[in-house]
């Protein structure tokens, strides 16, 4: 069970890498911003802080991502209600990368005395 839901996990992340250009970007960006996290001296928690952000932000993308498709194996026809989901979708992403930015901009303002 857990090798058949480990596959179904990979399969997520490939499709997404695959399909979905705001989530190549955003770990694109994550994969630079990353060692920066380890060149400087951050405490364990800063670190987990700085960390933990960008992966939120690529959870909240892949959330966004399933709201999208399911909305569209529903119909592509405009409806006000598919509108809210997905537009729902994109703040919980906006707050994510506020959320992460301000964190890195906090902790290496902080780091650099500025």
């Amino acid at each position: 069970r857990v090798w058949l839901a480990t596959g179904h996990s990979a399969q997520g992340f490939y499709f997404a890498l695959r399909e979905e250009s705001a989530f190549r970007q955003e770990l694109f960006l994550a994969i630079l911003m990353l060692p920066w996290a380890f060149v400087f001296e951050f405490s364990a928690v800063e670190r987990i802080l700085l960390v933990g952000t960008l992966i939120l932000v690529l959870i909240t993308e892949l959330l966004n991502s399933g709201i999208e498709a399911a909305i569209d194996r529903i119909s592509f026809e405009a409806h006000s209600l598919s509108k809210r989901a997905k537009d729902y979708g994109s703040a919980a992403v906006l707050l994510s990368l506020v959320l992460c930015g301000g964190t890195w901009l906090s902790l290496f303002s902080q780091f650099f005395n500025l």
